[in-house]
């Protein structure tokens, strides 16, 4: 029997598309909660039931008990929950606040039971480039890299353990975001840093889209996802176009709502919960009207999943 229906399958609404500031353009972690409202009831009367906070957005784990208390009040008014929490831009291999991170993240996961979340989704890449900042598109812009050195190959594997032992214990689990250039940036390092953490608590979020927007060759999608699904408990969903013109060698890419882009989700979705999977999805996007573009994006997968759970 599976987790969920087609209809009340968790897909959230990640509130980065409101940025880090309230109406008056002060900084939305520290509004009155009526800025919390505002833009909560805009995603629920959009037809959104989840939400996923991110850390651009509202810090939920730098909360006070109280704000946290008024934090859930106002998801409920707004009848929406949190399945998932995703961290951005946090790594906890950062090598000047790396362990300020780690903290931070273990505070991540005692606020996810608090809000009732089943994942938190974590990821290696870190803080934009100026250069990024400056771009069109901040992934045309090279960002970071994670290093080539086993010891601190084996320092991340550890602290991600570390995480998931805590996890574990609380009765959540972890997801690792698949971002380009750092641990887990293609499929097969993916799987092989999950392989290496070697803990039940930690899955995959194979958010293939991270590469297929950027303007470099890029791995067959149908064997890349084949061999992340096994592992996946979480999923970050967004679609980009993409063209390559081998005579100059330019490429092209740009969002798309989930059902338009490169990536054909529908046998994917299909191969995924032939495996098992059932986690939360959050769908994404980028530019125009994000909102509008998240909704269709929700409703493509909900059609998705109506025709392959039958």
């Amino acid at each position: 029997m599976a987790k969920y229906t087609p209809d009340n399958w968790p897909i959230a609404c990640p509130m980065l598309l409101f940025g880090g500031f309230d109406s008056k353009g002060n900084p939305i972690q520290d509004a009155d909660p009526e800025e919390w409202h505002k833009q909560m009831r805009e995603v629920s009367m959009m037809g959104f039931t989840e939400m996923d906070p991110l850390d651009v957005w509202v810090r939920v784990a730098d909360l006070s008990p109280e704000r946290l208390d008024v934090f859930k009040q106002v998801l409920a008014d707004n009848n929406l929950t949190v399945p998932a929490i995703s961290t951005s831009r946090k790594s906890v291999m950062d090598p000047q606040r790396g362990d300020e991170y780690l903290a931070y993240s273990h505070r991540v996961i005692d606020t996810a039971v608090e809000l009732g979340s089943e994942v938190i989704s974590f990821g290696f890449f870190q803080p934009l480039t100026p250069a990024q900042n400056a771009a069109v598109w901040f992934w045309l812009e090279q960002g970071w890299k994670d290093p080539d050195d086993a010891e601190l190959y084996k320092k991340a594997v550890s602290r991600i353990r570390e995480l998931a032992e805590h996890a574990e214990s609380v009765g959540v689990e972890i997801s690792l975001e698949m971002y380009e250039d750092t641990y887990i940036g293609t499929s097969e390092k993916a799987v092989q840093f999950v392989k290496d953490v070697d803990h039940p608590a930690v899955g995959l979020n194979p958010d293939l889209a991270n590469l297929v927007r950027l303007h470099r060759p890029l791995e067959p999608i149908t064997e890349a996802f084949e061999r992340m699904l096994p592992y996946t408990n979480h999923w970050h969903v967004k679609n980009y176009t993409r063209d390559y013109d081998p005579a100059t060698g330019a490429y092209a890419t740009h969002p798309s709502p989930l059902g338009g882009g490169y990536i054909n989700f529908r046998p994917i979705i299909a191969r995924a919960l032939e495996l098992g999977f059932d986690g939360p999805f959050m769908v994404e996007h980028y530019g125009s009207d994000s909102l509008w573009n998240l909704a269709e994006s929700r409703e493509y997968l909900r059609s998705v999943l109506r025709t392959k759970m039958v």
